[in-house]
């Protein structure tokens, strides 16, 4: 709710438009009358599926993932999510590509085949992440933690307050090379 996403969308952008290449996926929350039913994965292609919704039931023969009211949809997700990552995860070629991954969190975090592509896509070379991870509460998520203790991972904290002055900083890094 401070604004990641919203950060992660207009950083793609000054990116693609200086011309550096640039895919990937973000999140956003689905409203039915002002009220939060759950979240969409987007890619920067412009397609849309389910990550989660309050109270589904999974499909039949599946486990249900749930994070609190919300029930993961991984065969929505990974679906859209996985061919992007896989995609950037064979890049060739001396020029930088931008992975946005928005994000890696707990609904995320229960597909495996996504935890796989996220770590293939950060020992690409010349793939760059452009990614959100969550602040650390509770227990540790062990690829959140794994990414957050990288040497070669710049991690910004986003609030409120810092959320606007954020963007050139963000640009840089990735311009440059980190992830």
């Amino acid at each position: 709710g401070v604004g990641k996403t919203t950060l992660i969308q207009k950083a793609s952008e000054v990116l693609k438009s200086s011309g550096v290449p640039v895919d990937g996926f973000y999140t956003e929350e689905v409203r039915q009358g002002g009220r939060r039913v759950g979240f969409d994965v987007v890619t920067l292609s412009g397609l849309r599926g389910v990550l989660s919704r309050i109270g589904s039931e999974p499909p039949p023969g599946k486990r249900e993932c749930r994070v609190g009211l919300y029930v993961v949809d991984l065969t929505s997700f990974e679906h859209l999510a996985l061919p992007v990552l896989r995609n950037a995860g064979s890049s060739s070629g001396p020029e930088h590509r931008v992975c946005v991954i928005d994000e890696i969190g707990k609904m995320e975090l229960f597909s495996q085949p996504f935890i796989q592509a996220v770590r293939q896509t950060l020992a690409t070379p010349g793939a760059v992440v452009l990614g959100t991870i969550p602040v650390p509460k509770g227990k540790p998520l062990a690829l959140v933690e794994e990414i957050r203790n990288r040497n070669d991972v710049q991690v910004f904290s986003v609030t409120k307050e810092n959320r606007n002055h954020l963007l050139p900083d963000i640009v840089t890094c990735v311009q440059s090379g980190r992830k």
